[in-house]
């Protein structure tokens, strides 16, 4: 059994009377990529803040390691867990070199080792080091400073990462590009990370793992092919197909369709809606609404396909866009 690195046991926190987050319990193994999505409000950045203490509990335990957040001493909590930031937060009066040594420093590593290690890590984030390590934050785009954020919260080999929406004031091409990043040191250092969005999109991407938020309560946590193809309720159903879809309305379901994403045609043909190849995702999802399954005409209007809303979800899922 894998080795668990966070456990949440019956975790609650209230905010005046409010309850933010609502007896929540589960597992983050050691090495997983762990991501949790929601809405605003669902609790998720509340959930994310008590793992370094941050935020402190009302009841319930949070282990690290085996051992109770609150029993460890809070300085050295902090030190041992990575945070990356939406708003990257990089000291604006020091060098990119300085940024990333603070925790090295405050940890009293030898400047040699400091020196080796920041290198080694600009490099590892595709920045040359003879070009960025004396540079100031106000000389670096907003893409490069979050490299520098990320490398950053990894300096000192953290055992655990916690990234809080970090990349969704980015625009899309460079957000992509991070989100690669991230998954490409993730299977370097196999760190623990826990990855907060909003983006279902983003969660399907970068996840191990997903666990969905609503309302302060996990409604559900499986693999992401889990979660499309088995959402639990209907809430996590529609977050799927809304976050997902959005950017892929114009996809024409042909594109489905030839990837091999079809179902088998049903017993019953008669009364099946009809599309033709030409038909975006957001004309069948239309459809979809009110009827179990559509049937996809070529030019000539025969049947060359049958889709459902688990069809759909799955090839969202597991191909990449």
């Amino acid at each position: 059994m894998t080795t668990p690195m966070i456990e949440f046991r019956h975790v609650k926190k209230e905010f005046d009377n409010t309850q933010a987050v609502k007896d929540l319990s589960f597992i983050v193994p050691r090495g997983e990529l762990f991501v949790l999505v929601g809405t605003s409000g669902s609790g998720k950045t509340t959930t994310l803040k008590m793992i370094n203490q941050l935020i402190v509990q009302t009841s319930g335990d949070i282990l690290i390691d085996d051992k109770r957040a609150k029993d460890y001493d809070l300085r050295q909590l902090r030190l041992n867990i990575g945070y990356v930031l939406q708003q990257i937060a990089l000291f604006p009066t020091m060098t990119v070199k300085q940024n990333v040594a603070v925790i090295l420093e405050l940890k009293h590593v030898a400047k040699k080792d400091i020196d080796q290690r920041v290198d080694e890590l600009l490099r590892g984030v595709d920045l040359d080091p003879e070009q960025y390590r004396d540079r100031y934050p106000r000389e670096l785009s907003g893409g490069e400073q979050q490299r520098i954020g990320i490398i950053r919260a990894m300096a000192a080999n953290p055992p655990v990462i916690l990234f809080d929406e970090p990349f969704s004031a980015l625009d899309p091409i460079v957000r992509n590009q991070l989100q690669d990043l991230v998954r490409r040191l993730h299977q370097r250092y196999q760190t623990t990370i826990v990855f907060v969005t909003h983006d279902m999109d983003e969660a399907l991407k970068l996840g191990d793992r997903i666990g969905v938020m609503s309302h302060g309560e996990l409604l559900q946590v499986g693999t992401p092919t889990d979660i499309a193809q088995h959402p639990v309720n209907k809430f996590v159903e529609d977050f799927f197909a809304a976050t997902v879809g959005k950017n892929l309305y114009d996809t024409p379901v042909d594109k489905i369709i030839k990837t091999g994403y079809q179902i088998k045609q049903p017993t019953q043909t008669e009364n099946i809606p009809t599309v033709s190849r030409e038909a975006t995702l957001e004309e069948v999802f239309a459809i979809l609404a009110n009827e179990a399954v559509v049937e996809v005409h070529d030019e000539s209007t025969n049947p060359v396909g049958w889709l459902d809303r688990q069809s759909i979800m799955r090839y969202l899922s597991e191909v990449k866009h």
